[in-house]
């Protein structure tokens, strides 16, 4: 069994020799057994820490390196107007902790999330057009994720009752105010 054990910079020349296909729920993790896609035995080994993407390299603690592939699972894609309407969905389905997925073509925005009939009669009552399929899932990693918006160097303590993965919303009167001694309910 090949175990993957470190976690390559985006910016490696490093080519895989194998990859590995997976949902975006096992993505999320830093342990599990699987299997590559040409049928070797392979387990992560990794610190807790970002969602592996698309794409993502990983080496063996034997030298080789292995790609991660988003595998195609169910997801609805919600397509509406850019701009305020987008904008608005974008809002209301972030509101309710959810992994997204954004993207735009010309004229249409979209969002994509895990099927869900709550999520999916809100996406169509602010005007979406819903299309159920399978696809790659690769939501968006959150504000606070690594190189993107701030730091301000103290704990957030999330705690969720479940393995499920939770969209980080930023607060922005937490961030105008400045205060930093405040617990997130959920």
């Amino acid at each position: 069994m090949w175990k993957l054990i470190e976690r390559l910079e985006a910016t490696s020349d490093a080519v895989a020799v194998d990859s590995v296909t997976l949902p975006f729920e096992l993505r999320m993790r830093g342990r599990l057994k699987a299997v590559s896609d040409s049928g070797r035995e392979i387990g992560l080994f990794l610190d807790r820490g970002p969602v592996l993407r698309d794409g993502a390299l990983l080496r063996a603690e034997t030298g080789e390196v292995v790609e991660i592939r988003a595998a195609a699972e169910p997801i609805v894609t919600a397509s509406i107007p850019s701009g305020l309407a987008l904008a608005r969905l974008c809002y209301h389905l972030g509101n309710r902790h959810v992994q997204l997925a954004l993207g735009e073509d010309e004229e249409t925005g979209w969002v994509r999330f895990p099927p869900d009939h709550v999520l999916e009669a809100l996406a169509a009552r602010l005007g979406a057009t819903l299309e159920r399929h399978k696809a790659p899932f690769d939501p968006e990693p959150g504000a606070y994720a690594e190189g993107l918006g701030h730091g301000h160097g103290h704990d957030h303590d999330h705690h969720h009752g479940s393995a499920e993965g939770h969209a980080r919303v930023y607060d922005f009167q937490h961030h105008r105010s400045g205060r930093h001694g405040h617990k997130h309910e959920h």
